[in-house]
């Protein structure tokens, strides 16, 4: 008689498989707010108007959307104290630490190949 067992495990995760959950996590890391948040949160916890301050162009809706869903997925956590009016802070989880460090390497590579990619730009434009 075979072993029932193998039945009862779940597939090994295939981000190239289009019904594999890890692409909603893939859609979560790949977007540029939680990118930006992340490395951010990182530094240190902040107050939400200063996440707001310290990233460019990002709506409060946004903003407000973005920090749900990485509270939601474990990544950041969102304290709120009893004061008048109250104070919320985000912080970063070590699931997040985690993220943030391969995030950062991104931005890195951003920032010092820019120019390289804007003359691949120029030149495939040329042509």
């Amino acid at each position: 008689m075979s072993d029932p067992a193998h039945l009862l495990q779940a597939p090994s995760p295939n981000v190239f498989d289009s019904a594999c959950p890890t692409r909603a996590i893939l859609d979560r890391i790949a977007d540029k707010w939680t990118v930006l948040l992340l490395i951010l949160l990182a530094r240190r916890t902040m107050r939400f108007n200063e996440l707001r301050r310290g990233v460019d162009g990002l709506s409060q809706k946004m903003l407000s959307q973005t920090l749900k869903s990485l509270e939601r997925d474990g990544l950041v956590t969102r304290t709120a104290y009893p004061t008048v009016p109250v104070t919320v802070e985000y912080a970063i989880t070590p699931l997040g630490i985690d993220l943030a460090a391969a995030l950062d390497g991104l931005r890195r590579f951003a920032e010092d190949r820019l120019p390289d990619i804007e003359n691949a730009r120029a030149r495939f434009d040329a042509t």
